[in-house]
């Protein structure tokens, strides 16, 4: 209930972030009842085909549900931290509250979801849709209550537990809290990488799992290297930020150096892992470019597709907007000690700069290196 209050007395910015999440949930949860329609109307092709459908869902889950902890990680900046310490909320509250607000709205979205796609069907009114295959939508087909409602808590239920365990914060940090130390994630990450190119270069040449919309398919073992480098990548990410901001800072840098250099290194906590996740989505989109040029995409995959960008590219907006507002404090101090706006407006372009190095110089590596499908 308090949840419930607070996200009704939340203020427009964060009320359209919540609708973002809310609207992501409700388009998985399209994506998951298309999956069990293709198994309710295809019962003889076997276990394995829908399992490999359901499987295809798995991302789609995974960035809404990061999407979601995002979201409950930046909100408690904008809740009345007064009426909720009064209340009694500490740290551990308002943990609890921003995860149960996420599981929340995205069982919203999901409520949503069910009425959308019995629409579809034409179970609500009129005949169904004839743009998506009849097969996704098993119109004929009486849907079983016990596994509609088993996909659709899967977002809701996972966006809590995650941000009900993960480290969410309580606020919006200023410079000094943010941490100052090298990730240790970076080895790790480069290992990951190097890991999952050599198991998809070694991958049998068997193809077992077939990609959408009639795209080829892909051994199982080459599937398990692109989780391993996509992992790799978001693990690796702090570690390249802060790496970046060493090598700005290092051989007798000058003022826009160090400062760039300084700034990267304490926000390398906060804006590598969405930097990393955005690496890996362009990886993939990379490499999913080249295969068979001109085959049309199905509605689905279109659709899959979008939703997974839209996601990413809110994330880590969503971080960015979060470091420029712990970088006022230092901006305004500048401003007063009389820095000139070109100098601010270099140092921020030299950031950027190196931060698109940091994303997309690993994401195009790994594109090159993956075997084609």
């Amino acid at each position: 209930m308090l949840s419930l209050r607070v996200l009704k007395g939340s203020g427009p910015a964060a009320a359209s972030r919540w609708l973002l999440v809310g609207l992501a949930s409700c388009g998985t949860g399209l994506l998951l009842l298309g999956a069990l329609g293709w198994a309710l109307a295809h019962p003889n092709a076997g276990t394995s085909d829908a399992v490999v459908r359901l499987g295809w869902c798995v991302v789609p889950v995974v960035v809404t549900v990061q999407l979601a902890v995002a979201v409950a990680r930046a909100q408690p900046a904008a809740w009345p931290r007064a009426g909720l310490d009064a209340a009694g909320l500490g740290r551990s509250g308002l943990v609890l509250l921003g995860a149960a607000s996420a599981a929340v709205v995205c069982a919203a979205g999901s409520v949503v979801a069910l009425p959308l796609f019995l629409l579809l069907r034409g179970d609500l009114a009129g005949g169904p849709y004839h743009g998506i295959a009849p097969g996704l939508l098993a119109t004929g087909h009486h849907l079983p209550p016990a596994g509609v409602v088993t996909l659709l808590a899967v977002v809701p239920v996972a966006a809590g537990v995650t941000a009900a365990t993960g480290r969410l914060g309580t606020g919006r940090r200023t410079s000094s809290d943010e941490p100052s130390g090298t990730p240790s994630g970076l080895p790790w990450g480069i290992a990951l990488v190097a890991a999952g190119l050599g198991v998809e270069a070694g991958a049998p040449g068997g193809h077992d799992i077939p990609l959408p919309s009639g795209l080829g398919s892909i051994a199982s073992a080459a599937a398990g290297g692109w989780v391993l480098a996509a992992v790799g990548l978001v693990l690796a990410g702090p570690g390249l930020v802060h790496l970046g901001g060493r090598l700005l800072a290092a051989f007798r840098p000058g003022a826009i150096r160090l400062l760039s250099g300084r700034a990267l290194q304490q926000e390398a906590h906060r804006i590598g892992p969405p930097l990393g996740l955005l690496s890996a989505a362009t990886a993939a989109a990379v490499s999913a470019h080249g295969l068979r040029p001109g085959h049309p995409l199905g509605h689905v995959t279109v659709f899959a597709a979008t939703l997974v960008a839209v996601c990413v590219l809110a994330i880590a907006a969503m971080a960015a907007v979060e470091s420029r507002s712990t970088r006022r404090p230092a901006a305004a101090t500048m401003r007063d000690l009389a820095v000139s706006p070109a100098v601010l407006r270099s140092v921020l372009a030299l950031r950027a700069g190196v931060l698109l190095v940091a994303f997309l110089l690993p994401a195009l590596l790994v594109a090159a290196m993956s075997p084609k499908p």
